[in-house]
């Protein structure tokens, strides 16, 4: 039996730092009712969706940041959101700072069932960046400052989606670089990833040069190799545009689990972009070259887990065989 679903990715131009919540949700549930008329059935925004990305600015006190995060889902700022899910029936993926009430802070992704219900969450594990301002940087990228690594795990979840069920899973940015956090998902026979990410044309690192041509294809690279080393659909939407002075270079993509890009946004600004994806198609990877049953060696790759920082390898000299 086919086992189809529209998908959606729907990129954000920037959100600069003076606007509310109102003016995003506002421009987010419009995406939703153009998505509700060309079909789709979920629809993915980006990480960090409802505001700038405000990892950029430093506060000595984190309490002067509490305004960025969300402590309750839906908030009043995010019900329209989930008004409008439950109005065209389309569930939908939501990227946001989230601070418990126990006062953690994450960088948090939440599937959205057209009931409403949270169907799954996820807290970002793979945080970029540093802890504290950086005199040397251009821009600051405070992650490390403003959220814990995620407790969550990988998870994958089999939930409804559309007229049908699939196996759906979550990154967020730079976990989408990382082949650990793919597999954990692929391990799970995961069907669909959804990713958000807000990131910069240029590397603000200052040790060497990454060209702006290269920043896209290295996230297109990790994204594609993803679904296809593990045989699964992804939708890869960004944050687009000039945020705060700040430019994001969006390239939002759709990709099948051959690798193949299904659809791309070409602008910088708010931009719905479709694919039909027949989750069928997870199946022949699986049963074929990344049938894991048959072919993975876990015995092997102990230093995958065993192991943080690369190490050098002995030295070979002559006569030691």
């Amino acid at each position: 039996m086919s086992r189809r679903l529209t998908l959606a990715a729907a990129q954000l131009g920037p959100i600069q730092k003076a606007e509310g919540r109102e003016v995003a949700v506002g421009r987010m549930v419009r995406l939703m009712e153009t998505a509700h008329r060309r079909g789709a059935e979920v629809v993915v925004f980006p990480e960090l969706a409802l505001t700038t990305f405000f990892p950029r600015w430093y506060e000595e006190d984190l309490a002067n940041a509490d305004h960025w995060y969300e402590t309750t889902l839906p908030s009043p700022a995010t019900a329209p959101l989930f008004a409008a899910a439950r109005r065209y029936g389309i569930g939908f993926h939501l990227g946001y700072a989230e601070k418990t009430p126990d006062g953690r802070r994450f960088n948090t992704a939440a599937y959205v069932h057209p009931s409403g219900e949270v169907a799954l969450k996820y807290r970002k594990v793979h945080l970029p960046g540093h802890s504290e301002f950086d005199p040397q940087r251009r821009v600051q990228h405070l992650e490390k400052r403003y959220f814990e690594v995620g407790d969550l795990g990988f998870p994958v979840v089999r939930a409804p989606v559309g007229g049908t069920e699939a196996n759906i899973g979550m990154l967020i940015c730079n976990d989408r670089r990382w082949p650990e956090a793919w597999r954990m998902l692929g391990l799970q026979q995961v069907e669909l990833v959804m990713l958000g990410y807000n990131t910069p044309s240029l590397n603000m690192e200052n040790r060497g040069f990454e060209a702006h041509h290269l920043r896209v294809f290295h996230s297109h690279l990790s994204v594609q190799a993803g679904c296809y080393q593990n045989a699964c659909f992804a939708a890869a939407v960004a944050k687009a545009g000039t945020e705060d002075g700040h430019e994001l270079f969006g390239h939002s993509i759709i990709v099948n689990p051959q690798g193949e890009i299904m659809a791309q946004a070409t602008s910088w600004g708010d931009e719905l972009i479709l694919a039909d994806c027949d989750l069928g198609m997870c199946e022949l990877g699986r049963r074929t070259i990344f049938d894991f049953a048959r072919h993975r060696r876990p015995e092997a790759y102990g230093r995958i887990t065993g192991q943080t920082s690369s190490a050098a390898p002995p030295r070979w000299t002559p006569g030691q065989g």
